[in-house]
């Protein structure tokens, strides 16, 4: 599997940045992101448990819009 860079936070600075990638698996689209981890109890909580070799991470609304923007043109 690879993955090819789709866009990275504006906002962040250079090498700490939430990011997301598309990978180029066959027999599903998915996506790699690169976040903050979440280590908020209450966002825990309302989450509830995590499974072993899992995480979870957060990202800005404007890094997920290169999702919007990589499916308007077409590429799903």
């Amino acid at each position: 599997m690879r993955a090819r860079f789709l866009g990275k936070d504006p906002e962040s600075n250079v090498g700490d940045s939430p990011t997301l990638f598309a990978t180029d698996r066959m027999e599903r689209k998915t996506y790699i992101t690169q976040g903050w981890i979440v280590t908020d109890p209450e966002v825990l909580a309302d989450v509830g448990p995590i499974p072993e070799g899992e995480a979870i991470v957060e990202v800005p609304e404007e890094v997920l819009m290169f999702y919007v923007r990589r499916y308007q043109e077409g590429e799903h």
